[in-house]
């Protein structure tokens, strides 16, 4: 059967919003479908005005004031496209917003992890990437490209940056050798009641609790033995904090001495010169950030940014600013000698001593455990 033009005009405008193709080849075929059935089209201010900004959400604080100051604005001064920044300090908060808004109010995401990202795939949000406006992307690890790739054939963000969740601990309290031998159970130690702290969010409580009970946070076989020392962990600390900056702030003043702690954050403290110790204890959660763009966003924009971002020279300087390893191949790139002294650089490019959350074991078990942390948070 023959399809109207109203019909092909919708299917043609579903898929430029769900970044199927860039606004040129959007406008060209929808106006050669009208011009063949010898109509005119009105557009709609969304579908002929320029961009002229592109929305951006990341973690705040360092972390985007690095990728501000090194991409950002380097790439507003070269194509006159403003990015317009939101912040968030957990990203389910994010997940959350997007779940409500119009398709494109929410464009480019600084997402945190592969579990993260089949949590935007499973809600429909995720885009389609045309890699040959990404040319960048070849200086990407391979092995930080695949495990998305497993989650969608079509990758829906890049790669950035990776780090870890270890344990920072201050140095005039707690020795190298305490750290070191404990490991996890710190967190449990009821000898630093009230100094303890720690990231108030599921995921890492369940996988500092399964590695206090000595257990697998990918194949954990005795639940409640994690949640029991979830409780033991919420009983001795001083407070969970919720952003890095929250956590810099902690540690810097002496009001907790040893937590979970994301690795970007502590190395900018032993800059500073706070007496901050960092360890990764065996196990220790690791995750990579992606630049996600998410369906409805205006692609091509997007894909120039997120390529932009990736040119060698943004990438490091943006990871010296934040203190978190780029995605760069260091078998491609030359990196600099303080990126390969930061917590967590894989100086081979494999990945493989890094642990990383399986996204589908925790994704199967993600209302179940967020609904029990919510519950043990509150005292319960």
């Amino acid at each position: 059967m023959k399809m109207s033009t109203t019909k092909r005009l919708e299917r043609l405008t579903e898929r430029y919003m769900n970044g199927g193709m860039d606004r040129r080849t959007f406008l060209g075929l929808a106006a050669a479908a009208a011009a063949a059935a010898g109509v005119g089209l009105r557009w709609s201010p969304q579908a002929l005005a320029a961009v002229t900004e592109v929305r951006f959400d990341g973690w705040g604080g360092v972390v985007q004031e690095a990728i501000d100051k090194y991409a950002f604005q380097p790439y507003t001064a070269k194509t006159g496209i403003k990015v317009t920044q939101g912040t968030f300090g957990d990203e389910s908060e994010i997940i959350t917003k997007v779940k409500t808004a119009t398709p494109g109010e929410f464009q480019v995401i600084h997402s945190s992890g592969v579990e993260y990202y089949k949590r935007y795939v499973d809600g429909g949000f995720n885009s389609e990437i045309n890699e040959a406006n990404i040319p960048n992307i070849k200086f990407v690890m391979q092995a930080m490209i695949d495990p998305f790739l497993k989650i969608t054939p079509k990758l829906s963000g890049v790669p950035y940056d990776y780090g870890t969740t270890g344990l920072a601990y201050n140095t005039t309290v707690i020795s190298e050798a305490e750290a070191k031998e404990k490991g996890a159970a710190l967190l449990v130690d009821p000898k630093y009641q009230g100094k303890i702290g720690g990231y108030g969010d599921m995921v890492t409580r369940v996988w500092y609790g399964a590695l206090a009970s000595g257990q697998n946070p990918n194949d954990i076989k005795d639940i409640d033995a994690v949640w029991a020392k979830v409780r033991e962990n919420r009983d001795l600390v001083k407070k969970y904090w919720s952003s890095g900056a929250e956590l810099m702030d902690l540690l810097a003043k002496g009001e907790i001495v040893v937590t979970d702690a994301w690795s970007g954050r502590v190395a900018a403290l032993q800059q500073q010169g706070h007496p901050i110790g960092y360890l990764d204890p065996p196990g220790s959660y690791a995750w990579m950030e992606d630049m996600l763009i998410l369906k409805g966003s205006p692609m091509t924009e997007c894909e120039e940014l997120v390529n932009f971002m990736l040119d060698p020279a943004t990438a490091i300087a943006v990871a010296e600013g934040q203190n978190y390893p780029p995605s760069l191949d260091p078998n491609k790139v030359k990196l600099t000698e303080k990126i390969a002294k930061l917590p967590a650089f894989d100086p081979t490019g494999t990945m493989k001593s890094l642990t990383f959350a399986d996204p589908n074991y925790w994704a199967s078990n993600l209302d179940a455990w967020t609904k029990q942390w919510d519950r043990i948070s509150k005292g319960g």
